[in-house]
Formats: structure tokens, C-alpha cells, sequence
């Protein structure tokens, strides 16, 4: 008997283990390869240089990161806000963003844009985002929740940095207060890799 209990034991610790392990992997977060460009002409210039990169996923992918950024730019109710968290001469108003929108509403200007593809065996497009300046030189994302050293190069990141952010437009503009009391646009953002060329 006591041999036979010792062999179940081991096998039951052997099930535990593989389950552990399954769960941790099934916690990692997926991982994209990213690129970031400041143009289209930029990304159609590299294109080719990477099999995944052609001048049709650069001007999809420019077209997508535009869509985002007329539905979830951030959006001050002054130019002198915007300016304030983007820099100077890096906002215009909705109306000229949009076609259309308010012009008495101001939006950071897109000041590039990431494309991402899927990693780790996983083939596929990941999505695309745009970017803007922050107020110290760098550069974040729609939601405001990553900020980057760059908006030229090439790093791997997390998966969530290409969920579709939520949409401002309509919503009431942020005011100096409320975009203060966040500690600024993209302030609440986590620094991620530095691009690399």
C-alpha cells in the first residue's frame, strides 16, 4: 500500500504543477510587435524592410489611427488647455480636425501613429494608434495611458496598447480643472520602451 499511495502523490503534484504553469502562462499578456512612424510618408518610406510592413498596412493603418483620433482625441474647451498639456503649437480645433466639429473645442494634433502585429505565434494585425506630444517632448497614446520616449522605431509591448480607446467626441470638453486633476493628459500613462530604429 505505502508504495502505491507515494505513486499517486507524485502524479497529483504532476497534475498541480502543469496546472500552475497553464495558469501562468495563461496570464502572460500577449505581446505585438510595434512600430511607430510620425507620418505615412515615414512608414511607406520603410516599407519593405519588414514582411509584415508594405505600403498598404502603412495606409490602413494611417487611415485606422486617424479614425481614432477624430472619435477619441482628447478634447479641451481651450486652445491655451491644450497647449498647456501638448505644447505649444500642437493643437487645433475640432471644427479643422473633423470636417465639422465645434470650434470653440481643441484636440492635440496627431503627431504619428503605431501599427502592431501580433507575436508569439499568433499571426495577424494587431491594430493601430495614434499618437500625440506631451508637454515635455514625448509622446502618448488616444487614452492617455502610455507615454513613449519617441514616435519613430520599433519595441514589443503589451496587446492592450492597441484596445480601441473610448470615444470623446460628443462628450463635454475637459476644462483646465479636470484635466489638472488627472495630473495631465497621459500623466496617469505608465513610460514604455524608448523605440529604437
Amino acid at each position: 500500500m505505502p508504495p502505491r499511495r507515494r505513486k499517486r502523490s507524485a502524479r497529483v503534484a504532476v497534475m498541480v504543477l502543469g496546472a500552475g504553469a497553464f495558469a501562468l502562462a495563461g496570464c502572460r499578456e500577449e505581446q505585438v510587435e510595434a512600430q511607430a512612424f510620425p507620418d505615412l510618408a515615414a512608414c511607406e518610406a520603410a516599407a519593405g524592410s519588414d514582411p509584415a510592413l508594405t505600403i498598404e498596412a502603412c495606409r490602413t493603418s494611417f487611415e485606422e489611427a486617424q479614425a481614432l483620433n477624430v472619435e477619441s482625441a482628447p478634447r479641451y474647451d481651450s486652445l491655451e488647455v491644450c497647449e498647456e498639456l501638448h505644447g505649444d503649437g500642437a493643437c487645433g480645433s475640432e471644427a479643422q480636425a473633423t470636417q465639422g466639429g465645434s470650434g470653440s473645442i481643441w484636440m492635440p494634433l496627431l503627431a504619428g501613429y503605431l501599427i502592431g502585429n501580433m507575436m508569439g505565434g499568433r499571426s495577424g494585425y494587431a491594430g493601430a494608434q495614434p499618437l500625440y506630444r506631451t508637454n515635455d517632448g514625448k509622446f502618448t497614446n488616444a487614452a492617455g495611458s502610455s507615454t513613449f520616449s519617441s514616435n519613430r522605431g520599433a519595441a514589443r509591448m503589451d496587446a492592450s496598447q492597441f484596445v480601441r480607446p473610448s470615444p470623446t467626441v460628443n462628450k463635454p470638453p475637459m476644462s483646465r480643472a479636470s484635466a489638472l486633476s488627472r495630473g495631465g493628459f497621459g500623466a496617469t500613462g505608465s513610460s514604455r520602451a524608448a523605440f529604437g530604429g
